[in-house]
């Protein structure tokens, strides 16, 4: 319980800097995941958003449902890692830590 209108300011202000540190940290999540060949890079920001796509010169060997798969399978690794990452961050905002 809040006594005074300060420690209430106080506690207000801790908390929108606690929020705005958890914003700053999901908004810096970057992942990269290569595929297993190595064909295919994939970065992905904490919003889930496709940031950078990186081709080596294998996919040229590749046919196209091939290169789909891959392409797939690289983008959703990626993803999965930038969630993981989020959700740590947003598990350890809601425990206070």
């Amino acid at each position: 319980m809040v006594e005074t209108m300060d420690e209430l300011i106080a506690q207000v202000r801790g908390q929108l800097y606690r929020l705005q540190d958890l914003q700053e940290a999901t908004s810096g999540i970057r992942v990269s995941e290569t595929s297993p060949d190595g064909s295919v890079t994939a970065v992905v920001d904490g919003a889930g958003a496709l940031v950078d796509l990186a081709f080596s010169d294998a996919i040229r060997s590749m046919s196209p449902a091939e290169f789909e798969r891959v392409l797939t399978a690289t983008a959703q690794a990626a993803l999965a890692r930038a969630y993981a990452e989020r959700g740590e961050l947003i598990t350890a905002f809601n425990s206070g830590a």
